[in-house]
């Protein structure tokens, strides 16, 4: 799941945010990354990616997954801890992350900015990137409009500033939900998906499979939750 840099970005809105615009997960990007020749480095989508430190498949799966923590960088921080996302993956079935080896919370470096992004997924390991401090994300351009639905439906807003960039506001809430219910399981999907192998198709699963199994699932069980907290009050009052 990547947030590409616009080069058009001016060095006063990079210096203020002190990162460099991130695009709000294109449908021409690729969220996996792939092997290079020196085993190494990646590629995303045509795009160079700095190396990351790849954890090779050892078969070591399941609920025991391996979990790594990195400092998220100056001016930035991770959105989930990992109580979080050991409770999130609990409550998916078994066979979900029977494949599941390492999740890393990684860090921002200086180079990864050039090709920052939420998350990504790797052989048998999802890793998961930091925002910064802000959680204000900026663009050159206005968004899409299926970029303000999404946005939408996890609760961030898009606003137009007086120099004529667009940002993307998110809370503490509404950026923990988008990491918990979008980015994760998406990434999952990328590893539970052996039968694509055309990076759209790949994308068109994972996004698929973000909202069956992240957003519907999280969102039915908010609705019950507030009808329960309705009937608890309406039998109070009588």
């Amino acid at each position: 799941m990547a947030r590409m840099s616009h080069r058009g970005i001016t060095h006063t809105k990079v210096a203020k945010t002190k990162v460099a615009s991130r695009d709000f997960r294109l449908s021409t990007q690729a969220s996996r990354r792939r092997v290079g020749e020196s085993g190494r480095t990646a590629e995303c989508g045509g795009y160079f990616v700095p190396p990351e430190d790849w954890h090779e498949p050892t078969g070591n799966t399941g609920s025991n997954y391996k979990f790594i923590y990195q400092s998220p960088g100056e001016g930035f921080v991770h959105i989930l801890t990992e109580d979080e996302i050991r409770s999130r993956l609990s409550e998916l079935p078994e066979w979900m992350i029977g494949g599941l080896e390492v999740v890393q919370l990684s860090r921002l470096t200086k180079k990864k900015l050039s090709f920052p992004c939420y998350g990504m997924q790797w052989g048998a390991a999802i890793y998961l990137y930091p925002m910064d401090e802000s959680l204000i994300e900026y663009f050159p351009h206005p968004p899409r409009p299926e970029q303000v639905v999404e946005a939408k439906m996890f609760g961030a807003v898009w606003e137009e500033d007086e120099d004529g960039f667009w940002r993307l506001e998110w809370t503490e809430d509404t950026i923990r939900d988008f990491y918990l219910n979008n980015v994760l399981i998406h990434e999952l999907g990328h590893l539970l998906d052996t039968r694509n192998n055309n990076y759209l198709a790949r994308e068109r699963y994972a996004e698929w499979f973000a909202i069956e199994y992240g957003y519907r699932p999280t969102r039915r069980k908010q609705m019950a939750d507030r009808a329960a907290k309705k009937v608890v009050r309406r039998h109070h009052h009588t």
